[in-house]
């Protein structure tokens, strides 16, 4: 897929989420990535509601160390792997006590190194909570990519990345995470994407294969849909 084709694809999904931006609720860096350390294989939505009183109890990383293990697995038991997130809490609050005097480092690599972020946590904390361009590749970034055709089905979630990255002006790259996962999350869903009122349907290989679409004709008027019978 070539850049203008991708640009259709950017502007299309622009319009339909303009105002898509990061939906797990911070007031600081830090708060930031313990939120998105929390989400991995568990919804914004979910996270939010732990958060809401998470962040009332523990407002810094002492705090966080100040309470037995057991007691902060139990305070974010509603996530998916909750015991071995409140390891990895307690433990990137160590270290950036010991090596960054308790603040969320800046540098990607700085980031990377911290216990339960990875480079996709990484990059939603370095473009959102300090300005960096950077395309997170959630679970929806991933789907829609490749539904549309911008990468290969079989690509690694680095190669997504690399190859959105080469596609889309540096400047658009945090817009563009936060529209792919409006459109991953509000219509190109997992089980039920919504193909049949999608202005996409014609550039989506694997809309038209769902909607059976045999193939799209080119004419100096329009273009023309012929359907599977």
């Amino acid at each position: 897929m070539n850049k203008k084709q991708v640009r259709h694809i950017l502007d299309t999904i622009g319009d339909m989420y303009p105002d898509a931006h990061c939906e797990l609720v911070h007031s600081n860096p830090f708060e930031l990535t313990i939120a998105v350390l929390l989400s991995a294989q568990c919804t914004d939505e979910t996270v939010n509601k732990v958060t809401q009183t998470l962040f009332q109890k523990y407002k810094t990383p002492e705090d966080y160390l100040s309470v037995p293990l057991e007691e902060l697995e139990q305070d974010i038991r509603r996530i998916g792997l909750f015991r071995n997130k409140a390891k990895n809490i307690q433990k990137l609050c160590q270290l950036i006590l010991e090596r960054y005097d308790g603040q969320i480092p800046e540098k990607h690599e700085q980031l990377v190194e911290l216990p339960g972020v990875g480079r996709k946590t990484a990059n939603v904390v370095v473009s959102n909570a300090f300005g960096v361009p950077a395309i997170a590749v959630d679970t929806h970034v991933e789907r829609v990519s490749k539904r549309l055709g911008i990468a290969g089905k079989d690509d690694s979630v680095l190669e997504v990345e690399k190859k959105l990255m080469s596609k889309v002006p540096r400047d658009e790259w945090t817009l563009t995470h936060h529209r792919l996962i409006f459109f991953g999350r509000y219509h190109c869903k997992a089980q039920a994407p919504k193909c049949d009122i999608c202005p996409l349907l014609l550039e989506c290989p694997e809309g038209r294969k769902r909607m059976k679409i045999k193939k799209v004709r080119k004419t100096s008027q329009k273009e023309c849909v012929v359907r599977d019978e």
